[in-house]
């Protein structure tokens, strides 16, 4: 706010001299209050806060935070339910395999 403030009182133009003569129009013209690396820094102080500001923001949105990790965790899961049934499947398939081969190994004659 204050470096606002600065910039805003640059604006202004004070003219040196005095009255309407000719010699306090050409000898001044117009100046500044502060001189121009100060104007410089106020922006740039300016910028950094803007900067922050829009920063602070996305870090600190946390409903928005929230509700993305919520919806990873639902991808998650959906994809941990889908790697379950497919193991639970191979699984059941292994288990009739072992089976069959149980079955062959212990009615053959060559044991």
């Amino acid at each position: 706010m204050d470096n606002f403030t600065e910039i805003v009182k640059t604006a202004r133009v004070r003219l040196w001299g005095h009255g309407d003569s000719l010699r306090g129009l050409t000898a001044g013209t117009y100046c500044g209050d502060l001189p121009a690396h100060h104007r410089v820094r106020a922006g740039e102080s300016l910028m950094r806060l803007v900067s922050d500001l829009k920063q602070y923001l996305i870090l600190n949105d946390f409903p928005s935070v929230n509700e993305a990790i919520n919806q990873r965790s639902q991808q998650l899961r959906a994809l941990q339910e889908d790697c379950d049934k497919k193991l639970i499947s191979l699984r059941d398939e292994i288990a009739i395999d072992l089976y069959e081969l149980e079955e062959e190994y212990y009615s053959s004659r060559y044991k």
